[in-house]
């Protein structure tokens, strides 16, 4: 059976620890007479994220080995997001709704979306985050601001990172048990098996750009 990417990751356990890191291209030069520093934004925003797993027998590592080995170090995908953030803390957790994308060829750091729950105070709250496309093109935002909708179910929602390609009018958003693809972030994959046969598993991951 042929390896087909993004690959989900394993159910046989949880994540022990993560660090989602938000990574900004800004060029900053500061004068070493004055100290008066000057900032320049890039386009370049990423995602970053070391994963460390729970300490477990072979029988429940070699599930996580395999999956690693799988991705032939950067070459191939994964879908992955926040563990302790797959609930908004917003109304969209529990409220009726099909969001999408509302009008093509939205870039930058807000977006328009229709088909949400109307007249909602706090839809999406700061630090909820949201899924656009699937597959391969997943692509995961975080919610920077708190999100009322209008009485159409229609809202502008601030994110990171900004939307580098647009979307298409329409497009489904997810927003519970948002993910991204990602990839690993060296092409060496490694593990350790102490003298009690437990293994200890950690890994980096970049958003696949």
């Amino acid at each position: 059976m042929a390896i087909t990417y993004p690959l989900s990751l394993p159910t046989v356990s949880g994540i022990a620890q993560i660090e989602l890191r938000a990574t900004n291209a800004v060029a900053y030069s500061r004068s070493p007479f004055t100290f008066a520093g000057q900032a320049h934004a890039y386009a370049g925003q990423m995602w970053q994220a070391d994963v460390t797993l729970p300490a477990m027998n072979r029988a429940s590592a070699e599930e996580w080995v395999s999956f690693l080995i799988s991705l032939r170090g950067q070459f191939g995908t994964f879908l992955l997001g926040d563990p302790a953030g797959a609930t908004p803390r917003g109304l969209a957790a529990t409220l009726a709704g099909t969001p999408t994308v509302d009008g093509a060829d939205q870039t930058g750091g807000t977006l328009d979306i229709t088909g949400a729950s109307r007249n909602k105070t706090n839809w999406l709250r700061a630090g909820d985050y949201i899924q656009i496309g699937t597959g391969s093109n997943s692509k995961l935002y975080k919610v920077l601001t708190n999100t009322d909708t209008d009485n159409s179910g229609e809202c502008t929602v601030d994110i990171w990172p900004h939307i580098r390609t647009a979307h298409a009018n329409g497009a489904s958003i997810v927003t519970s048990n948002a993910k991204g693809a990602f990839r690993l972030a060296s092409n060496e994959t490694s593990w350790s098996v102490n003298e009690a046969s437990i293994y200890g598993i950690t890994f980096g991951a970049m958003e696949a750009l």
